[in-house]
């Protein structure tokens, strides 16, 4: 799938959601923050600079140099849109998982 084709389908799902929240809460404002909270994950998961974040995490505080860059984009050519690390595992597990929690807490008030 490529990049476009996902982030149509993700934004296409929260469309959707924000139609079944809207149907099941009435309220424009719990709407609007299904929307914000959608956007912000599909932002997150969808359209992160690959580039930046493939690297050690110890790294990521430091800017891509032109070796990483060159590194990265020879990488390219490897068909993979999704590489599974522990340490980003974790952090989107936990990041993603407390705002959906919250966004849970907020709609069903």
């Amino acid at each position: 799938m490529t990049n476009e084709a996902a982030l149509r389908s993700s934004m296409v799902g929260l469309a959707l959601v924000m139609v079944l929240v809207w149907l099941w809460t009435q309220s424009l404002k719990k709407t609007v923050v299904t929307y914000a909270i959608g956007v912000s994950l599909i932002a997150g998961i969808v359209l992160p600079d690959w580039d930046f974040f493939d690297r050690s995490f110890s790294r990521w505080t430091y800017p891509v140099t032109a070796e990483e860059r060159a590194a990265a984009l020879s990488r390219k050519s490897q068909s993979s849109r999704f590489r599974v690390y522990p340490m980003r595992m974790v952090v989107y597990v936990t990041v993603y998982g407390y705002a959906v929690y919250r966004w849970w807490m907020f709609v069903t008030k």
